[in-house]
């Protein structure tokens, strides 16, 4: 499967098992911009899968109503980058609803799914990766896969969990992401990190589309320079497994954190400053970030992939 089948599926079998199941969002109805809901709206009907209007915070506060009424909501923003609408009903309302009552009342059947990350030809109104913004906020998950098979679980693992997730997709990775995915149903665990490649000498981190740039740099540090990567997909920002990547910075002694999103203030500045206080004694070198530009998105990515995998290569050198 695709990265954009197994999105398909995960839906699919998430609507089968669940009758209180819900998808809308803007052009959900006919399949999506991106065609990752076709063929819902003919099998489970139009009161199960519809289009709403272009309001995104209308779609997000009504998702939170329809969860708190007992649905399973999971609501679609086409885009990540026309997320921040919507941002005071995810923060405000979605994130607090639990703790405002006192674990009373939640909200925790809902999903938003959002479009990420750079695609080539997008520029500065769809190519950002909002995740650190919504990472400040307790009371949220959010999510980033980086192949099918780890999307289609997680897709699940979020849509069934008790909690309000974002389920943030790679639109780089829709079509040029293909494995063999299992087609029964099956859910991964949120707050988990993958050791990608076991190494000696560094640890590169990073998530989404950045976890195949990092892999690509370890496979050239090795062949050129004898460099030992361990690559590790975050997979989840919050929670973030930081057993797993202490561990493994204790292990290398280095580290890099490598993210599309700008410099300053992005989640690898979370991650570094961690690292630095649990595993100070560890750390043979300041611990590095590989960020994009503080600008608006770059037209072409593939200037972007350059700089970022370029800066990787030279830091995994020293």
């Amino acid at each position: 499967m695709t990265l954009l089948q197994s999105i398909t599926d995960a839906l699919d079998i998430a609507m089968t098992s669940d009758h209180t199941a819900v998808i809308f969002g803007e052009d959900v109805a006919f399949g999506g911009v991106f065609r990752c809901t076709v063929g819902l709206e003919e099998k489970f009907g139009k009161e199960r899968v519809f289009n709403t209007p272009l309001c995104e915070q209308g779609i997000a506060g009504f998702a939170i109503g329809l969860s708190v009424a007992g649905a399973n909501a999971i609501a679609e923003i086409q885009f990540a980058d026309y997320i921040f609408p919507a941002f005071d009903q995810i923060v405000n309302e979605a994130a607090k609803y639990r703790y405002r009552s006192g674990n009373l009342f939640d909200c925790g059947s809902l999903t938003f799914r959002a479009t990420w990350g750079a695609v080539g030809h997008g520029a500065l109104y769809h190519s950002q990766s909002p995740e650190s913004y919504f990472a400040h906020t307790p009371g949220l998950k959010i999510v980033i896969p980086r192949s099918p098979a780890k999307a289609k679980g997680l897709l699940l693992s979020c849509i069934r969990d008790k909690n309000p997730c974002i389920f943030f997709e790679p639109k780089i990775l829709y079509r040029s992401a293909v494995e063999q995915v299992p087609t029964k149903d099956y859910m991964l665990p949120l707050g988990k990190a993958d050791i990608m490649l076991e190494g000696s000498d560094v640890t590169l981190i990073g998530w989404g589309t950045q976890v195949h740039v990092l892999r690509e740099v370890a496979d050239l540090a090795q062949e050129k320079l004898g460099v030992s990567c361990e690559v590790i997909d975050m997979v989840s920002i919050l929670p973030w497994d930081k057993e797993t990547i202490f561990q493994s910075v204790a292990k290398t002694g280095r580290c890099i954190v490598s993210h599309e999103a700008p410099y300053t203030g992005g989640f690898g500045a979370e991650v570094a400053a961690s690292i630095q206080e649990e595993c100070f004694l560890n750390l043979e070198a300041p611990v590095q970030r590989i960020c994009g530009h503080d600008t608006p998105f770059l037209i072409y990515l593939n200037l972007f992939t350059c700089q970022t995998s370029g800066a990787a290569w030279k830091l995994s050198r020293k």
